[in-house]
C-alpha cells in the first residue's frame, strides 16, 4: 500500500497494492435496485390537447395514463380556478428492474378565461408533497418512508411559433425552484423544421432572459467522452421538440414504427430527423433519471426544507459542515485561548489602573484635608499667641516700675483697687 500526501485539501490518498472488495459497491447497489426498485414521480403541465397523455404513454410505451375522459378514476381534485390535480401509480418491470411510476396531471391549467396564478394549485401540491416527505423524516420510526415528491416536470409549450406567453412565464418562475423543469414544445409536428428552430432560440432566450432554472444534463471529470458528447447533444436539444403516438404506421419498405400518417407522409416518432423524442427519452429514463432523483433530494427538496425550518424558528449551526482537522483545530483552539488571555489581561489592567486612580483620588482628597486641618489649627494657634502676646503686654503694662512705690499708670484710686482684690 502506497501513500500520497495532498497538501492542498489535507486528505490522504492511498493506493492499494491488492483488491479489497470495496469497487464492487456499485454491484451491491444494483441488486438492492432489482430486490426492492424504485419510485419516480412525473408532472405534466399544459392546456388541454396538446397529447400529455399520448407522450406520457408513448414514453412508456404502454397505456400507463388514462385520456381525459378517464381522469375521474385517477382521484382528481378540481380547484376553484378550475385546475384539476389528478394522479395515477403503475407498476412497470423491466429486465428484472421494478419501477413505481406516479404520473401527476394537471387537467384545466390555462383553460379558462382568466387563467390569474392558475399555477397556485400546483405549487400547493408540489410544496404537499415536500411537507409529506418532512412529517415523515420527523418520526420517531422513519423505517418507511413514502417518497412522492415530484422528480421531473413536464411543461408542455403550446407550438404557436412566436414566444412564450404570459402563462408559460408566469408558471416556470414560480415553480423552478420547486421541480425539476423541463419545457417541451408540444406537436411539434404542425410547425415546419426552420419554425421550429427559431421557436427553441425565442423560447430560450425568454427563459434566460426571466432567469428560469431549467434541468439540463451536465458532465464532470468522470464522464466518458462519449457520455460527455451525449450531454452536450441532450443539452442542444432543449426546449424537446417532440410528438406523441400511441399506434403504429406502415412505411414504404413494409417496417412498421410508431408514428402518425399524413397525406404528405409520415412523421416518425423515434426518428430523430423528425423531432426531439428520442433525446427526450434518453435523458428522462436512460441516463439522467437518477440524476433526477438525487437533484430532487439534495437540491429542491433540501433547499425548501430549510426555508421552512428556518419559518419555524429552527437555525442551523454551520460549524458541524465544516472538515475536521485535529492540527487545524487545536490551531483555533491556541487562537481562542490567547484572545481569551488578552481579553483577561486587558480587564486586569483597566481594573488596576481604575482602582489605583480611586487610591489616588483618595490620596488627594485625605491630603487635602489635611492641609485645611493644618491651614485651620495654624490659624488657631496663630489667633491664641496673638491673644497670649497681648495678655502678656497687658501684665507686662500692670507691673510697677523699679524705685516707685506705685505703678506708673494708675487709672483708679487705691480704695477700687482694694475693691478689686476682694476688699483685703
Amino acid at each position: 500500500m502506497r501513500q500520497n500526501n495532498v497538501a492542498d485539501s489535507g486528505a490522504i490518498k492511498k493506493k492499494m497494492n491488492g483488491y479489497v472488495g470495496f469497487s464492487n459497491y456499485p454491484n451491491q447497489v444494483h441488486r438492492r435496485s432489482i430486490k426492492r426498485g424504485f419510485n419516480f414521480t412525473l408532472m405534466v403541465v399544459g392546456e388541454s390537447g396538446l397529447g400529455k397523455s399520448t407522450l406520457i404513454n408513448t414514453l412508456f410505451e404502454s397505456k400507463v395514463y388514462p385520456g381525459r375522459d378517464d381522469s375521474a378514476a385517477v382521484g382528481a381534485v378540481e380547484h376553484p380556478n378550475g385546475v384539476e390535480i389528478s394522479s395515477v401509480t403503475a407498476d412497470i418491470q423491466e429486465n428484472g428492474i421494478k419501477l413505481k411510476l406516479s404520473v401527476v396531471d394537471t387537467p384545466g391549467f390555462g383553460d379558462s378565461i382568466n387563467n390569474e396564478e392558475s399555477w397556485k394549485p400546483i405549487v400547493e401540491n408540489v410544496e404537499s408533497r415536500f411537507d409529506a416527505y418532512l412529517a415523515q423524516e420527523n418520526r420517531v420510526n422513519r423505517s418507511k418512508i413514502v417518497d412522492n415528491r415530484v422528480n421531473a416536470l413536464l411543461y408542455f409549450i403550446k407550438p404557436t411559433g412566436h414566444r412564450l406567453r404570459a402563462i408559460d412565464i408566469e408558471f416556470m418562475k414560480n415553480l423552478h425552484t420547486r421541480v425539476n423543469l423541463i419545457p417541451v414544445i408540444a406537436k411539434s409536428d404542425t410547425l415546419t423544421p426552420r419554425e421550429v428552430e427559431q421557436f427553441k432560440a425565442n423560447v430560450l432566450a425568454d427563459i434566460n432572459y426571466h432567469g428560469i432554472q431549467i434541468f439540463k444534463p451536465v458532465s464532470d471529470e468522470y464522464d466518458d467522452p462519449e457520455t460527455i458528447a451525449d450531454n452536450k447533444d441532450i443539452a442542444g436539444k432543449i426546449p424537446f421538440a417532440v410528438i406523441g403516438s400511441e399506434s403504429f404506421v406502415e412505411r414504404a419498405d413494409g417496417t412498421k414504427v410508431r408514428g402518425r400518417q399524413y397525406p404528405w407522409g409520415i412523421i416518425e416518432v423515434e426518428n430523430e430527423q423528425h423531432n426531439d423524442f428520442v433525446r427526450l427519452r434518453q435523458m428522462l429514463l436512460r441516463t439522467h433519471m437518477e440524476e433526477l432523483r438525487d437533484t430532487t433530494d439534495v437540491a429542491l427538496y433540501e433547499s425548501y426544507r430549510t426555508q421552512k425550518l428556518l419559518a419555524m424558528g429552527h437555525v442551523q449551526d454551520a460549524a458541524v459542515f465544516r472538515e475536521f482537522n485535529p492540527r487545524v483545530q487545536q490551531e483555533e483552539e491556541a487562537r481562542a485561548h490567547y484572545a481569551k488571555m488578552q481579553k483577561l489581561e486587558a480587564e486586569m489592567s483597566a481594573v488596576f489602573q481604575q482602582k489605583v486612580q480611586e487610591k489616588e483620588a483618595k490620596l488627594k482628597q485625605s491630603e487635602e484635608e489635611l492641609h485645611s486641618r493644618h491651614k485651620e489649627m495654624k490659624a488657631a494657634m496663630e489667633a491664641q499667641r496673638t491673644a497670649l502676646e497681648e495678655q502678656k503686654r497687658r501684665a507686662q503694662a500692670a507691673m510697677p516700675v523699679p524705685g516707685t512705690a506705685e505703678p506708673m499708670y494708675q487709672t483708679q484710686p487705691r480704695k477700687d483697687k482694694k475693691k478689686l482684690f476682694g476688699g483685703f
